[in-house]
């Protein structure tokens, strides 16, 4: 038997601040649903602008996903620079100071 409620944490974090809230749903709420009773959006309007991608657990999933007690909701916020870019300039640096051409 499912409990009448769930309790879940709603991450998002960018450079220089972190939101994190704890809220308390009815059984069967959504992603959805958990971000609009955190408020974040309503504190953090730049992050409503660019319409996050949202996980549960570090784990992509869609705003209607069901949560289960104790899921940690997060926001996420879209990348500044392509990995595989950063990884090819890091390894100059690297290849620079250790001397080879």
């Amino acid at each position: 038997m499912a409990p009448p409620e769930v309790r879940v944490t709603v991450v998002c974090c960018a450079p220089g601040w972190e939101d994190l809230t704890e809220v308390t749903l009815p059984a069967g709420a959504t992603v959805a649903d958990a971000i609009r009773a955190s408020g974040v959006l309503d504190r953090r309007p730049e992050i409503a602008a660019a319409a996050p991608d949202v996980g549960i657990w570090g784990r992509a999933c869609a705003l209607a996903q069901r949560l289960e007690d104790g899921d940690r909701v997060e926001l996420y916020r879209p990348l500044t620079v392509d990995p595989k870019e950063a990884r090819r300039v890091r390894a100059e640096v690297r290849r620079r100071r250790s001397g080879r051409r």
